[in-house]
């Protein structure tokens, strides 16, 4: 069972919070306690950018107005910023950089972050980012972890947050040191939405890579999608605007993040 009474008492130690919610399940869950346990004391900011999926800013606004959040919908800014669009290494510190500036000129409340304690094996640039800001990380401070707070959101019925897929940014899905642009952006979140509507699909991504664009699927899926999907794939890449070479591929975690190239 999740430790919602631990997380409680971290979020009425923090007092007034500002909630970064990208609209995943863990900075949505988090929202949705954050405003049970203070009320009008917390505010939620969910930065809108073409990195981020529409539908995610739809999720966010739409549990914002059936829940009651005093909600900021932003531009924070990091698509105008020559560091991250270049996406080095550590393309997360500059974007979480930007989005807690933003947050920090915006409140004085104390900002609070989706992080859970799965995260904290994982490179992740953006937490150097949140400990320049003071950002606090009440799942980790209640020692909660990825599956507990899927479990929380069941237990709170948020049911359509439970299943949620794991979704980065879509930059995430562009091979390090190749920029970032809205064409590339735009191609990503098409592509993904349109398969997302075919396929059964667990784990999907589509990665832009120096050598064309690779879809990525649950293993299950790869060969019939290959042999079925090709000509229909190539034809959106084209009317994107995007080049046309497509393959499909095995689902790999983080398989367009390149350790080794130069920030």
């Amino acid at each position: 069972m999740p430790d919602q009474p631990a997380l409680e008492t971290v979020l009425r130690s923090i007092g007034r919070a500002a909630v970064a919610v990208s609209g995943g399940v863990d900075s949505m869950t988090l929202a949705h306690v954050t405003h049970l346990t203070l009320g009008d004391q917390a505010e939620m900011f969910h930065a809108i950018s073409p990195a981020v999926p529409a539908e995610a800013t739809e999720r966010v606004t739409r549990h914002a107005q059936a829940a009651g959040w005093n909600l900021h919908l932003v531009d924070a800014g990091e698509t105008t910023d020559e560091r991250y669009l270049a996406n080095p290494v550590d393309r997360c510190y500059f974007c979480k950089t930007n989005l807690y500036g933003f947050i920090a000129g915006q409140t004085e409340r104390t900002i609070v972050s989706g992080t859970n304690t799965d995260d904290l094996g994982d490179y992740r640039p953006g937490l150097l980012a949140a400990d320049e800001h003071r950002v606090r990380h009440p799942y980790v401070e209640a020692g909660i972890d990825k599956n507990g707070v899927r479990a929380l959101a069941a237990r709170l019925g948020l049911d359509d947050l439970a299943d949620l897929p794991a979704a980065p940014c879509l930059s995430s899905r562009i091979e390090t040191g190749l920029r970032v642009t809205p064409r590339r952006l735009s191609t990503v979140e098409t592509i993904e939405r349109t398969l997302r509507e075919r396929l059964p699909a667990e784990n999907l991504r589509c990665r832009i890579r120096a050598t064309g664009v690779v879809i990525e699927l649950d293993a299950a899926l790869v060969a019939d999608a290959r042999r079925n999907l090709t000509p229909e794939v190539a034809g959106l890449l084209r009317d994107l605007g995007a080049p046309e070479d497509v393959t499909f591929e095995e689902y790999r975690r983080g398989s367009s993040f390149l350790r080794g190239t130069s920030t």
